[in-house]
């Protein structure tokens, strides 16, 4: 059931209207109905994951909340960890890397023969693990207090409008959300409504009308030559954020609307001045989520520069592994960790905020802009292989080739970097609720009459449904 469908437009109303007419004691059960029935529709078969792996985090984490001695604590935290990456890892990258290994083994002189499980991917399985796990660890850590209401757990890792792509929230968060009576002011509702008309927009107009630009580049690499990579890959660049972060923007505002909070997932990522701000900037729930559950216990940046280096490889080529089974996602974690790695090197200070003004400031901007771009090659190709031939033929021969997509970007991503340029400027995500009511009603109008006239005819499934 995809957000850009009539089928969940018909869905969000039903439930709406039901969660609106009821007291609070009977809104979570319909919440957690509608999260599961919500979920059934990609696959009903994984309703019995999601809630194994829902129960599992609840009863340990109780267990380690009750248990007084340190070592029987730890190994019940070892328990669901293991379990829970053990799940991930059978459903996730057990094809993966069996069909990696063995080459390894052949010519090691080892003839292992087995059969590759045909696994099918449950929508949405990372990212409602690391949530479940995020939970525990909390609990273990002394910084949680479990629930005793096993519904509002359910409910806190299976609610719909997060469940299959974010942002990770953690129980801290939108737990105790959960657990409250919810206010739904004027405010909260028209907030929730500039964000899901922002969010369609990302993704029905600038996301899936780019999408057939970059298709054609990254599924047929020998194809494209000179201009019509580098715009290729521009398309795509633009594409994967409207979509990522059109999904978070519609979360987010049917979440407003119901009286929820989620965290901020995207905040103008490609107004970056270096790796550090772009992973202050994209994919806030992951970064973070790596950062305090992976980077620091590693050591983060205790013990001297080369373990801090260490930390940091780790980090980011275990984030690229999140993305996807693939040695290209591998190989994009990889990248951005040597970029950050670089930084550090250099001091960690190249192109601040506080030191870069004006003109300093934009070319900073347009050079890690770049960077960027060759991480999005890595993270887009089919195979691991494309990498040089794509890159080989950026450079020869140069030639323009179809302008359409250069004009699709100007005119598609045009308009939303117009306003983030707004938003950066003033330091406030909400900027467009702060202006005139003739300004702020003609965004309104604009966006609305693009989605109508401009939305793209074939419809994409949300990117990253597929992490």
């Amino acid at each position: 059931m995809l957000f850009n469908s009539f089928q969940f437009l018909a869905f969000f109303i039903l439930v709406y209207g039901l969660y609106r007419a009821l007291p609070f004691r009977w809104q979570n059960p319909v919440l957690l109905a509608a999260s599961y029935y919500f979920y059934g529709c990609w696959d009903w078969r994984f309703l019995a994951l999601i809630w194994f792996s829902s129960s599992l985090d609840y009863l340990l984490s109780r267990a380690i909340h009750r248990t007084a001695g340190a070592g029987r604590r730890r190994g019940l935290l070892l328990t669901s960890v293991a379990i829970n990456l053990g799940v991930l890892f059978t459903f996730k990258y057990f094809g993966f890397f069996a069909a990696s290994l063995r080459p390894l083994l052949a010519m090691l002189g080892m003839d292992v023969s087995w059969t590759t499980l045909n696994i099918v991917l449950p929508v949405g399985i990372s990212f409602y693990t690391f949530q479940t796990m995020s939970y525990t660890i909390d609990v273990y850590r002394g910084q949680l207090v479990p629930t005793r209401n096993y519904l509002n757990y359910l409910l806190f890792v299976s609610f719909f409008p997060q469940l299959v792509a974010g942002p990770i929230e953690r129980a801290k968060h939108l737990l105790g959300q959960v657990e409250r009576p919810r206010m739904i002011d004027g405010l909260a509702w028209r907030e929730g409504c500039w964000l899901v008309l922002l969010g369609y927009y990302k993704k029905v107009v600038m996301a899936d009308n780019l999408a057939p630009f970059a298709n054609a580049v990254f599924n047929a690499p020998d194809r494209a030559h000179g201009l019509g990579v580098l715009v290729g890959l521009l398309a795509f660049a633009f594409q994967i954020y409207g979509d990522f972060s059109g999904y978070s923007d519609i979360a987010r505002g049917v979440s407003r609307m119901m009286g929820f909070d989620l965290m901020l997932n995207f905040r103008m990522p490609y107004f970056a001045l270096n790796p550090s701000d772009f992973w202050r900037r994209w994919h806030i729930s992951l970064s973070t989520w790596l950062r305090d559950y992976l980077y620091i216990p590693l050591g983060g940046n205790r013990g001297g520069e080369v373990r801090m280096y260490r930390n940091l490889a780790l980090t980011m080529l275990l984030g690229g592994l999140w993305h996807g089974a693939a040695w290209h996602f591998v190989a994009w974690g990889a990248y951005h960790g040597l970029l950050l790695i670089l930084f550090r090197l250099i001091g960690g200070k190249a192109g601040s905020a506080e030191e870069r003004r004006g003109w300093s400031r934009a070319g900073a901007m347009a050079f890690f802009f770049i960077l960027t771009l060759g991480g999005w090659l890595l993270f887009r190709v089919n195979q691991l292989s494309d990498v040089p031939r794509l890159f080989a033929n950026l450079f020869h021969p140069w030639i323009w080739g179809d302008n359409r997509a250069l004009w699709s970007i100007l005119v598609f991503a045009g308009p939303l970097l117009l306003l983030e340029a707004m938003q950066e400027r003033r330091g406030d995500m909400l900027a467009i609720k702060r202006l005139a009511w003739p300004a702020r009603y003609a965004i309104y109008a604009f966006l609305t009459f693009a989605i109508l006239a401009a939305g793209a005819r074939e419809t994409y499934a949300f990117i990253y449904f597929q992490f």
